[in-house]
């Protein structure tokens, strides 16, 4: 690791302590769908349940331990409520037009997102319905492409140090476009194995490259309300992406290979929507307003 890469005050340690937190997100969908396959077929409930739990709670601990505290707290902190966090949601979208490359960013997030969440929420439905992978075909699928998830985002990091932000994104679209031609192709298991798994690179990869852009249009002082608005944009899309794929599945009578294909939309039109993004006008902009601010 780069130490001079890294902000001023943060420690390689509390990078170190994120990664194993981020692993301990994604790769808790891996161990809790072992633990299903253990109680399904093995018929041991209890252990996998406990193996999963210490795993996540290994893998958590350094991020409470060695991660230092950087927000200062609000004095009105403990008096705010829901009305409170949408006021503050509102403000944040109303200054959206003094961060233009933070909008572009936000609504190219949202746009992939859609796909992703679809992947995510639906890639089980669609080997069952399409290439007739059984439960136990769709565990091992799901355990192997977190494990290629974790690979993409851990050397994807690296990766994007020396393609730059925008670059690095636009190639994590591409990948996924090419997953969703490979899927719509797909006749056989292998190639439905090559899809799923340039899934999983380009999921860990496209994740990270948002987050680390989030932290480049963020104003000092403002990072936790940018990477709100942005973390509001990403569950916003976890609905809207699932939900177009039901309904082009309910309209068509099931065909799945349709709808796979439309999911595609969200990732060409989010390509669309990055080709004007600066990224050097938007860091720009985040250290010009901090230093008003700060003045």
């Amino acid at each position: 690791m780069d130490v001079k890469s890294l902000r001023p005050g943060v420690a390689p340690r509390e990078v170190w302590s994120w990664a194993a937190f981020d692993f301990a997100n994604s790769g808790y969908t891996t161990v809790v769908l072992t633990a299903v396959y253990n109680a399904y077929f093995v018929a041991v409930v209890a252990g996998a349940m406990l193996i999963t739990a210490v795993v996540f709670a290994v893998s958590a601990a350094p991020i409470f331990l060695w991660l230092n505290e950087r927000a200062t707290p609000r004095p009105d902190a403990k008096h705010a409520g829901i009305a409170e966090s949408l006021r503050g949601a509102w403000t944040t979208l109303k200054s959206l037009p003094q961060f233009p490359d933070f909008g572009i960013l936000t609504t190219c997030g949202f746009l992939y997102q859609c796909g992703v969440a679809v992947v995510i929420t639906l890639s089980a439905v669609y080997a069952a319905a399409v290439m007739g992978f059984t439960t136990e075909d769709t565990i091992l699928m799901v355990f192997l492409v977190n494990i290629t998830a974790a690979a993409g985002a851990f050397g994807f990091g690296y990766a994007q140090d020396r393609l730059g932000h925008k670059r690095a994104l636009m190639v994590t679209l591409v990948v996924w476009l090419a997953m969703i031609v490979v899927a719509y192709f797909s006749e056989t298991r292998t190639h439905f194995w090559i899809a799923a798994n340039l899934a999983g690179l380009a999921m860990g990869s496209s994740q990270s490259a948002g987050r680390a852009m989030v932290g480049v249009f963020a104003p000092e002082g403002r990072q936790a309300e940018f990477y709100g608005l942005w973390n509001l944009a990403l569950w916003l899309s976890a609905v809207v992406g699932p939900l177009s794929y039901g309904m082009i599945t309910w309209v068509t009578g099931n065909d799945h290979r349709l709808a796979i294909c439309a999911t595609g939309l969200f990732f060409l039109l989010a390509i669309v929507v990055l080709v004007p993004l600066n990224v050097e006008r938007g860091a720009a902009r985040a250290k010009e307003m901090s230093a008003r601010e700060a003045a």
